[in-house]
């Protein structure tokens, strides 16, 4: 008897330790980290509902940035300089999104040593809701897509945010979505940040 309750004992506490790797709303306050081959990701909750995300790459300097929402790139800084997004309105009103949500924000993109070339547009689209795996976690996921344009309308960047608000962060971009050349670059594993 006492064998099946080390046993199970052993079973109960591997299961804990197993589930205790999926990060839900409230411990993702606490910050946590997700990989893929080639990147190492550490997410914080920063002041002014920013979430500061340090990235460690395999071939590349790191580097760090702050994403207002964990979703909209508004500073970055690596060995390489740094760059800031200042937009032109309230990007508090874009949140909590919900699917069919549709917005423009005009800003300006500064580096060191360069005068801005002229305003630039991010169009979200909150497409809909989706479910994204990252090893045995699931989470509900808004597919966001996140266009770029230059002053003169010229599209600069384009892809679908799967961004998932309970943890505030993007577990994955789908590229090229709708044609032949469709592809998704996403985080395979998360994990708290250690003690």
């Amino acid at each position: 008897m006492k064998t099946i309750s080390i046993a199970t004992a052993l079973t109960i506490l591997a299961s804990a330790a197993h589930g205790a790797e999926c990060i839900d709303a409230k411990a993702a306050k606490a910050g946590f980290i997700l990989e893929r081959p080639g990147i190492h990701s550490e997410f914080r909750p920063a002041a002014g509902g920013m979430v500061s995300v340090a990235n460690e790459y395999q071939s590349q300097s790191p580097q760090t940035q702050f994403l207002f929402g964990g979703l909209i790139e508004v500073f970055r800084d690596s060995d390489t300089g740094q760059l800031a997004m200042i937009p032109f309105s309230d990007l508090r009103k874009l949140f909590p999104l919900k699917a069919g949500a549709k917005s423009k924000t005009v800003f300006v993109r500064l580096a060191a040593n360069k005068q801005p070339k002229g305003t630039e547009t991010l169009e979200i689209n909150v497409k809909g809701k989706e479910t994204f795996s990252l090893g045995d976690c699931k989470y509900n996921v808004l597919a966001v897509r996140q266009t770029i344009k230059s002053e003169a309308g010229k599209t600069l960047d384009e892809f679908t945010a799967l961004y998932a608000p309970d943890l505030q962060a993007v577990l994955a971009r789908r590229y090229d979505e709708g044609t032949n050349a469709e592809s998704v670059v996403g985080y395979e594993v998360i994990k708290p940040l250690p003690n």
